[in-house]
């Protein structure tokens, strides 16, 4: 899974470290490898990481202790425990995972060049052209004449040159070796692994793919699915469990007095991207792909801290689905949207479970926007369906499993969106907590979305 963010790191990481003495759990973080020079086996060796500006032991397999685990993915590290303590069998965990890469460098080359949508053609060209315009002589050349004008600056300021500062002398090799080439990562971390009898991946990664606006997500939708079946290919299982965490958050949290802007980021694409990989999978037939949405687990520096219970979450679709020890779907799989109405200037949904809040820091269900023919969204008032039947003490009988949604600014409603921010506004959950995933209703792109509420009528 690609989730370069250690256990040392996170909240409540130190409760983790403390605890993980455990003989019954094996740890190997593999090394970066040699992009596409990469062996079938890798090496061992303490491998210096301009992430964390240190070195970290890699290519070994280690014990669970308080020294092997800091070091280990917190995502990764958290699930495989969660599934230790549960069944009390022996797990290994593998750590494949480099921060700020892309989907597209964890598929393997072959396999991008196939895949015929616009978007991931347009990449792989500009790709190759970037390679092919590469000149590493004249790389070198104008390296050393940035060098020398800085040398000659230092020296103008009477500046002594630092000894570990010298004139650049080997070409660099530009992008044919750059993290995120297409097939980068795959070849030297997954590729060597092949053949290994896995029992299953997690996948946690996005924020460097919504850098690359709507064509971007484009291009997301059509490479991650083949991703995730050319792993299931290199390590010989068709029905490889395969469990997709979301997008994480960033940035400032969506607020009803700061809705519309929020909604303008790729972000909420890419996740988009993410549900629908999944939901096209299980539509499909298939049994063994997992899902667990993050947008809830906020708190940002460079990225959330709050990383345990998404290993947690995760960790609910692996022991109801693969283990059979929580019995009941309802445990990891986010409530489904089954039916949808247009009625009396609202849109009702129906829902495979019934709905509830995730806390208590509003009083209503938030998380909807609404519009209509002029695609100007707004904040959706939710509330339970009823059909004007009464208990006997004449309330209104409400049904937990239908929502409505509407708004006085929205008098026809058309399409719908579901947490369509990087950092949304949202607290409806299936009946046993799990969040609604982000989907929305539309496929309008943001650049043909408004993005200013219109005054409502009346107002100045």
């Amino acid at each position: 899974s690609n989730m370069e963010f250690e256990l040392s790191k996170v909240d409540d990481g130190i409760l983790e470290i403390v605890s993980a003495h455990n003989p019954q759990i094996r740890l190997l973080t593999v090394p970066q490898g040699k992009g596409f020079d990469s062996v079938q086996s890798f090496e061992r060796l303490h491998e210096w990481s301009s992430w964390s500006s240190r070195h970290f032991r890699k290519g070994d397999w280690l014990v669970s202790s308080p020294e092997s685990a800091k070091e280990f993915s917190a995502i990764g590290y958290v699930f495989g425990r969660r599934l230790q303590m549960a069944s009390q069998v022996p797990i290994g965990l593998i750590d494949a995972s480099v921060g700020g890469t892309t989907v597209e460098t964890w598929t393997p080359e072959e396999v991008m060049k196939g895949i015929k949508g616009k978007e991931t053609k347009d990449l792989m060209r500009t790709w190759a052209e970037k390679i092919a315009a590469f000149d590493p002589q004249a790389d070198l050349e104008r390296e050393v004449a940035k060098f020398e004008q800085w040398k000659k600056k230092m020296e103008d300021q009477g500046k002594a040159i630092p000894s570990d500062r010298k004139k650049p002398n080997t070409p660099r090799s530009g992008p044919v070796a750059d993290k995120n080439r297409p097939g980068h990562c795959y070849a030297g971390m997954i590729k060597p692994l092949e053949g290994l009898r896995v029992k299953g991946a997690i996948f946690h990664q996005g924020f460097n793919n919504c850098f690359g606006g709507s064509d971007g997500a484009k291009m997301y939708a059509q490479v991650f699915p083949e991703m995730i079946t050319s792993w299931r290919k290199t390590f010989g299982d068709p029905q490889m469990p395969f469990g997709i965490l979301s997008l994480c958050t960033a940035g400032e949290p969506q607020t009803a007095e700061n809705f519309l802007k929020p909604m303008n980021d790729i972000g909420a694409m890419l996740r988009e991207a993410q549900y629908q990989t999944f939901v096209n999978f299980r539509e499909a037939g298939d049994e063994t792909i997992g899902f667990a949405s993050t947008f809830d687990f906020r708190k940002s520096w460079y990225h959330p801290q709050i990383k345990v219970p998404a290993g947690e979450r995760i960790a609910k679709w692996a022991l109801v689905t693969q283990y059979g020890l929580l019995k009941g779907d309802e445990y990891w799989l986010p409530p489904v949207i089954e039916e949808v109405e247009h009625a009396e200037g609202t849109i009702r949904l129906k829902m495979s479970s019934q709905i509830g809040k995730k806390d208590d820091s509003y009083s209503e269900l938030k998380g909807f926007a609404i519009a209509g023919e002029d695609r100007r969204f707004y904040p959706a008032e939710v509330s339970y369906y009823t059909d004007g039947t009464v208990d006997n003490r004449n309330r209104p009988k409400y049904q937990k499993n239908i929502l409505v949604l509407s708004s006085p600014f929205v008098s026809k409603p058309v399409h719908y969106r579901h947490a369509w921010a990087r950092n949304p506004m949202t607290n409806i959950v299936g009946s046993k907590g799990i969040p609604l995933a982000t989907q929305r209703s539309d496929d309008w792109l943001p650049e043909e979305t408004p993005l200013k509420f219109p005054v409502p009528p009346g107002v100045d």
